[in-house]
C-alpha cells in the first residue's frame, strides 16, 4: 500500500546528538504539487500544518493538494486548521472556561464521560484586562489599583484558579503579570515547537488561535496566530479545526527605513491607513522586501498587533536573524534557538530576502516616507498627520456627525469650563482639552524603543521645567514587568513620575475603556457644560464610547507624542509650530527641543534591555502573585454554579439539548430589532465598560443586591449571561433608526409602537413567539473578537443579521451561535430597498442552501405592500452549515463527544 503524503514527509534532524522528527515540506515539490519558494511564508506554515496533521478524515490529502497549489487554481479550497495552542484573556476567557465547565455539567447530566471536557491542546489564559485605573499620578497607584481589582472580581479569580485545578493542559498567568500578548510575544511563544509524541521528539511551527483580536500581534516573531471568539477557540481546546476559505495573501513590499522623528507606532497607523483603503478583511497580509530587515522585532510586532485595524487576519512576518535575535534577547535558552533555526531552514520556513512569493497581489511602503502621526476622533484607520493636527481636530468639531466628524456648532470653540477642585485649586477648560492621556496597551508597550523614547521626552521636558496642567488624567499601563524594569534601570521612571505618569498597573487599562472615573470636579465640569474633550492615547481602538463616556474624541499616538500631548495639555495645537509650554526663564519651549534623537532611544536600549531582565521577571511567572496564590478554591471536577452569583452563572445554551441536531428551515414572522449604518462595532453590540444604573443590566445588578458602587464593567461579568444579555446592543453611543431622536440601546416595539430598552423589547417578542432580524451596513461587527456580541443576539431571540458586509470574526461567531448572516447583494441595502423596519421578514432557506447561495427575503410592509429581493447566506463552509443545524458549535461538539 502506498504510504500518504505525512509518512512520505517524515523526516529527521538533529540538535546536541538527539534525533528530532518533523515533516518535510520538499516532498510536495517533488511530487510536482507546488514550487515552496513560490508560496508566501504564511501559507507554508499552513500547509505544513495539513500535512503533519493529514489523518485521511477530518484533514485529508486533498486539503493538502488544494493548499500546495495556491495562487494556481482560484484557492476555491478550505483549511481545517488545528492551532498547537490557544491564548485567552480573562475578559473573553472567563465565558469560555465557563462555557467548558457548563459543557462537563451537560456531559454530566447526561451521564457522559467528562474526562472528555479537557482542552486537548496548551491553553493559557492571561488575567489583564480587569484592572481599572481608579488611583493614578501617585506612588501607591499599582498597589491600590491592584488591591481594588482583587476585591471587585474575587469570584472571576477564584473560578479561574479552580479551572486551573479541575481541566488538564490549561494554565492561568495571574493578575499584574502583564498584557496577554506581551507575554505571549516576550515568553509563551516557542516559535518552533519540540513536543513529544507518540514516543519521539516533534518540530513544528508555533501556530495558535486566541479570544482577542489583537492575538495578531504574535505573527511579529513568525507564529502565525489570529483572534477568534471565544465559541471557536472553546471548540479548538475541544479539537474540533477552524475551517476558513484558502486565504487571498496581500504582500506588503517595504523598503528603505524610518526617518529621524517616526516611531513604530506612526509606521502602524500609516499601515492602518494604507491597507484599510486597499482592502484586505478576510485575508492575510505578509510583510516582505529589503525594508524588512531594517525594522527591529519589537516594531515588527507593533505593526502586527494592528491587523483587526487594517483589517487583516493576520500580518506576517517570517522568522529571520532579527527573530533569532530577540529569542536570545528575552531569554530563550541555546538549545531551543538551535532547533528553531535548524528547523525552519531545513523546512524552508526560515525568510530570505531573495525570494518573491507569489502574492496574491502587492502594496509598496517606502519606510522614509512615514512621519509623525496620530489616528481619531473615533476610528484607527483615520490617519493624521502630526503637521495636519490642529486643523484636523478644528474640522471635526464641526464636520456633520459621523466617523470624522461631531456635528457641532462653531460657538462650541467659545466654550469653557471652570473646573474647582476640592482643595481651593482652580482650572479652567475649553474644548479640545485632554481630559485623558494614557501610555497604555500591548500596542506599544512591547516596544522599547518608543516606551524609551517617552522616558527620555519626559527627562528632558523635566529639565526645561514643563509641567502637564491639572485636568488631564496621566497613567502608564506597562505590558510586562520588564518595562517597569528597563525605564528603572535608565533612571527615566522618576521623570515619568514627575510629569504624572506614574505606575498604574499591569494590563489593559485604558485601551479597552478601563480608564476609571475622572475627578468628580472634573466629571462635573464636563457635563454640565457639555464640553468636547479629547483623549491621547498609545492604544490601538479609539471607537465612540471605548475609552470613556465623557471623552468624545479619541486620538492614538506613539508613548512619546501622548506625553508631549499631555505636556501641552490640548489637541487643538500644532505641535510642530506652537510651543508646548515656557521653561523656568520664561523661554518658549518646542516638542523639537525634547524630541530624543534615534541615536539617543537606540543607545538606551542597547544599554539597559537585557536578557537577563527577561528571565528575571518570567522565571516563577504562574505563582508570582501573593493575592492570587492565596485564592481558596476546590479541585472538584464539577464547578459548584452558586444561582445567587452575578458573576458565574451556568448559560443556558445546552439546556434541553437533544441527542440530534435540527435542519435548516425557512425563517418566518420575523420582525425588526434594530437598524443600523455602517461601522457598527462589537463594541457596539456587547459594550465592555462601564455599567450604567438606569440600563436593564444596571436595573437587573440592583435587583440582586449589587450597589452601583460594585457594578464593575461588563466585561467583568461576562461569566454571567443574565447581565451580558441586558447589555447587548446597550452601548451609550449606539444609534438604532427605529428608534430616532435617541442614542444607547432602544428600539420601537411594533405591535404597540412604544420605545423601549432593547432588552425589554426582545423579551416581549420572546413571549410572543416572535424572532427578530438585525439590518445593518458595511462592516458589521468590526473590533475586538467579542464572542457576547454574538452570544448576546443570540439570547435576545435575532434569527438573522442582513447587513451590507461583515468584519470576519463577528461573522464566524454568529454562525457559530446559530444566528444566520445574511449579506446584501452588492449596491443594495435596507435604504435602497426601501425598509424601514416595519416590515415582517421572511427568508426562504433550507436543507438545499449551499455555501455563499442566494436566499430569497420577503418583507412586507404594514400596509401589506411586499418587497422581495435576493441576500447572500455567508456560511463560508459546508462546516458552518452543520454548526447551523446544531445550534451552534458548542452544541455539535458535545453531541459528537456524546457519541
Amino acid at each position: 500500500m502506498t504510504a500518504n503524503l505525512k509518512e512520505q514527509a517524515k523526516k529527521s534532524f538533529q540538535v546536541n546528538g538527539q534525533d528530532i522528527t518533523y515533516y518535510d515540506l520538499n516532498v510536495l515539490e517533488e511530487k510536482g504539487l507546488t514550487e515552496i519558494s513560490r508560496l508566501p511564508y504564511s501559507i507554508r506554515v499552513l500547509l505544513e500544518s495539513v500535512l503533519r496533521q493529514e489523518d485521511g478524515f477530518v484533514i485529508t490529502e486533498d486539503h493538502i493538494k488544494s493548499l500546495a497549489t495556491f495562487g494556481k487554481e482560484n484557492d476555491k479550497g478550505e483549511v481545517p486548521f488545528k492551532p498547537s495552542r490557544v491564548i485567552l484573556q480573562d475578559f473573553t476567557g472567563v465565558p469560555a472556561v465557563v462555557d467548558l465547565a457548563s459543557l462537563r455539567k451537560a456531559m454530566d447530566d447526561v451521564g457522559g464521560d467528562l474526562t472528555k471536557i479537557n482542552p486537548e491542546v496548551p491553553v493559557d489564559l492571561v488575567i489583564d484586562h480587569s484592572v481599572q485605573v481608579d488611583s493614578y499620578g501617585n506612588p501607591d497607584a499599582v498597589e491600590r489599583n491592584m488591591k481594588l481589582e482583587f476585591e471587585r472580581n474575587y469570584e472571576r479569580y477564584q473560578f479561574l484558579s479552580w479551572a486551573t485545578k479541575a481541566f488538564q493542559n490549561y494554565n492561568a498567568v495571574p493578575p499584574a503579570t502583564g498584557i496577554v500578548h506581551q507575554v505571549n510575544l516576550e515568553y509563551l511563544a516557542n516559535v518552533v515547537h519540540v513536543r513529544d509524541e507518540e514516543g519521539e521528539k516533534v518540530a513544528y511551527p508555533d501556530t495558535l488561535v486566541g479570544t482577542d483580536s489583537h492575538t495578531t500581534m504574535i505573527n511579529g516573531l513568525g507564529v502565525l496566530g489570529w483572534g477568534v471568539g471565544g465559541i471557536e477557540a472553546e471548540a479548538g481546546m475541544l479539537g474540533q479545526p477552524s475551517y476558513f476559505p484558502i486565504p487571498e495573501v496581500i504582500g506588503v513590499r517595504l523598503s528603505n527605513e524610518l526617518p529621524q522623528g517616526a516611531t513604530a507606532t506612526d509606521l502602524a497607523l500609516r499601515v492602518t491607513e494604507l491597507l484599510r483603503k486597499k482592502g484586505v478583511v478576510g485575508k492575510f497580509v505578509e510583510f516582505f522586501g529589503p525594508g524588512v530587515d531594517k525594522l527591529p522585532l519589537a516594531d515588527r510586532a507593533t505593526i502586527a498587533n494592528m491587523a483587526p485595524e487594517y483589517g487583516a487576519t493576520c500580518g506576517f512576518f517570517p522568522v529571520d536573524d532579527e527573530t533569532l535575535k530577540y529569542l536570545r534577547l528575552t531569554g530563550r535558552s541555546a538549545e531551543h534557538i538551535d532547533a528553531v533555526e535548524q528547523y525552519l531552514k531545513a523546512n524552508h520556513l526560515f525568510f530570505n530576502v531573495e525570494e518573491e512569493p507569489n502574492y496574491t497581489d502587492i502594496v509598496d511602503l517606502d519606510l522614509s516616507t512615514v512621519e509623525a502621526a496620530l489616528s481619531g476622533p473615533k476610528r484607527p484607520q483615520d490617519l493624521i498627520f502630526l503637521s495636519d493636527m490642529k486643523e484636523a481636530f478644528q474640522k471635526s468639531v464641526t464636520a456633520p456627525a459621523g466617523n470624522q466628524g461631531h456635528g457641532f456648532d462653531a460657538s462650541e470653540f467659545d466654550k469653557k469650563a471652570t473646573v474647582e477642585f476640592k482643595d481651593g485649586r482652580k482650572t479652567e477648560m475649553k474644548t479640545g482639552d485632554i481630559a485623558i492621556a494614557a501610555i497604555t496597551s500591548c500596542t506599544n508597550t512591547s516596544n522599547p524603543y518608543v516606551m524609551l523614547g517617552a522616558g527620555l521626552l519626559a527627562k528632558k521636558a523635566v529639565a526645561k521645567g514643563l509641567k502637564v496642567p491639572d485636568y488631564v488624567k496621566t497613567s502608564l499601563a506597562p505590558g510586562s514587568k520588564v518595562v517597569t524594569g528597563y525605564l528603572r534601570d535608565a533612571g527615566l521612571q522618576t521623570y515619568l513620575d514627575q510629569l504624572g505618569f506614574n505606575l498604574v498597573g499591569y494590563g489593559c487599562t485604558t485601551c479597552i475603556g478601563n480608564s476609571g472615573p475622572l475627578l468628580e470636579e472634573i466629571e462635573a465640569a464636563i457635563a454640565k457644560d457639555d464640553l468636547l474633550v479629547t483623549s491621547v492615547l498609545s492604544g490601538n481602538r479609539n471607537f465612540e464610547g471605548r475609552i470613556h463616556p465623557l471623552v468624545k474624541a479619541n486620538y492614538l499616538a506613539s508613548p512619546p507624542l501622548v506625553v508631549a500631548y499631555a505636556l501641552a495639555g490640548t489637541v487643538d495645537i500644532d505641535l510642530q509650530n506652537e510651543p508646548l509650554g515656557q521653561d523656568q526663564d520664561g523661554n518658549d519651549v518646542y516638542l523639537k527641543d525634547i524630541w530624543p534623537s534615534i541615536q539617543e532611544v537606540s543607545d538606551t536600549v542597547d544599554s539597559v534591555v537585557t536578557p537577563e531582565l527577561f528571565k528575571e521577571e518570567y522565571a516563577n511567572v504562574y505563582e508570582n502573585n501573593e493575592l492570587w496564590n492565596k485564592i481558596d478554591t476546590t479541585e472538584q471536577p464539577l464547578y459548584d454554579f452558586d444561582p445567587s452569583s452575578t458573576y458565574i452563572q451556568n448559560p443556558t445554551f445546552f439546556q434541553g439539548l437533544s441527542k440530534e441536531p435540527g435542519t435548516i428551515q425557512p425563517l418566518t414572522g420575523l420582525r425588526v430589532m434594530g437598524k443600523f449604518g455602517d461601522s457598527v462595532t462589537t463594541d457596539h453590540i456587547s459594550p465592555a465598560g462601564a455599567i450604567g444604573k438606569d440600563t436593564p443590566a444596571g436595573k437587573y445588578l440592583l435587583e440582586n443586591g449589587v450597589s452601583p458602587r460594585d457594578f464593575n464593567s461588563y466585561g467583568s461579568r461576562r461569566g454571567n449571561h443574565e447581565v451580558m444579555v441586558r447589555g447587548t446592543f446597550a452601548n451609550i453611543r449606539i444609534k438604532n433608526q427605529l428608534a430616532p431622536g435617541t442614542e444607547g440601546g432602544f428600539t420601537t416595539y411594533w405591535p404597540t409602537n412604544e420605545v423601549m430598552p432593547i432588552f425589554d423589547a426582545a423579551m416581549k417578542y420572546k413571549e410572543d413567539g416572535t424572532g427578530l432580524v438585525v439590518l445593518a451596513g458595511n462592516d458589521y461587527g468590526m473590533g475586538s473578537s467579542r464572542d457576547w456580541a454574538a452570544k448576546g443576539t443570540n439570547l435576545l431571540g435575532v434569527k438573522t443579521v442582513i447587513a451590507q458586509s461583515y468584519e470576519r470574526i463577528h461573522r464566524s461567531n454568529l454562525v457559530m451561535m446559530g444566528v444566520l448572516p445574511l449579506q446584501f447583494k452588492d449596491g443594495e441595502s435596507a435604504d435602497t430597498l426601501g425598509l424601514d423596519g416595519q416590515e415582517t421578514i421572511q427568508v426562504d432557506i433550507d436543507e438545499t442552501v449551499q455555501p455563499g447561495q442566494l436566499v430569497t427575503v420577503t418583507a412586507t410592509k404594514p400596509d401589506g405592500t411586499v418587497v422581495i429581493f435576493e441576500a447572500k447566506a455567508r456560511f463560508d463552509s459546508n462546516v458552518e452549515m452543520d454548526y447551523y443545524r446544531h445550534g451552534g458549535i458548542l452544541q455539535l461538539v458535545l453531541r459528537k463527544k456524546l457519541a
